[in-house]
């Protein structure tokens, strides 16, 4: 009798501890489950800024875009407008840009029109009428009047070679008019023969990069 009871007693613990067994594993699965759910969501999180970052590192301003304080005088369209003038070559689009209006008269009194269009990859340093301005009237008129000095200060203007804000950095070029100039600085802001600073510069036209300036140069020669 006493065995009996004892079978009977050692079933009833086995079916009640079976229920436990059976949860505390659906439990651990739960866990192990809710464990990869995290681990997938924390991976997918730490990835993801990583794939924002690789999205927009294709998205920086391009290099190849004019700078400068006086770019935003510039028309925004039209063949005054950069878009406009990267189609011309450079002394027909300096003739759309009204604050070259005073260096485009001094190149066509100087004759030099066909000269600047037909010039392959060259860079212009333009000043302004501001630059112009800064002259005395009697003496630039005295300039505009003289053919030949009027030449050697606007080829001194001129290098035969397209030159990118990288090379202006510390860069000393040859110009047309055989004498040299040199450019320094970095960024956004660069002074030319130490005293001209470039007000709007990478300027594209069809045949020349452009760098406007606020000083009229004056070869040493």
């Amino acid at each position: 009798m006493n065995t009996r009871i004892r079978r009977i007693a050692g079933t009833v613990a086995a079916a009640a501890v079976l229920p436990l067994a059976l949860s505390a594993c659906s439990d651990s699965g739960s866990d192990s489950t809710k464990a990869d759910s995290s681990a997938k969501a924390s991976t997918e999180a730490s990835a993801s800024p990583s794939d924002e970052a690789m999205a927009g590192s294709g998205s920086t301003a391009s290099a190849d875009q004019p700078f400068g304080p006086a770019c935003s005088a510039v028309p925004k369209s039209g063949a005054g407008s950069f878009d406009g003038m990267a189609q011309d070559p450079v002394a027909t689009a300096a003739s759309n840009n009204p604050a070259l209006s005073t260096l485009v008269a001094a190149v066509k009194k100087a004759g030099l029109v066909d000269t600047l269009n037909n010039a392959q990859d060259i860079t212009v340093f333009a000043p302004t009428n501001d630059a112009f301005a800064k002259i005395p009237k009697a003496t630039l008129d005295k300039v505009l009047n003289d053919k030949a000095q009027l030449t050697k200060i606007l080829t001194y203007h001129v290098v035969g070679q397209k030159l990118t804000p990288e090379d202006l950095e510390n860069g000393s070029f040859a110009t047309l008019e055989k004498s040299k100039l040199t450019t320094s600085g970095s960024g956004e802001s660069y002074t030319v023969n130490d005293s001209a600073k470039v007000v709007c510069g990478n300027v594209k036209t069809a045949n020349a990069n452009v760098y406007i300036i606020d000083s009229v140069l004056m070869p040493t020669s």
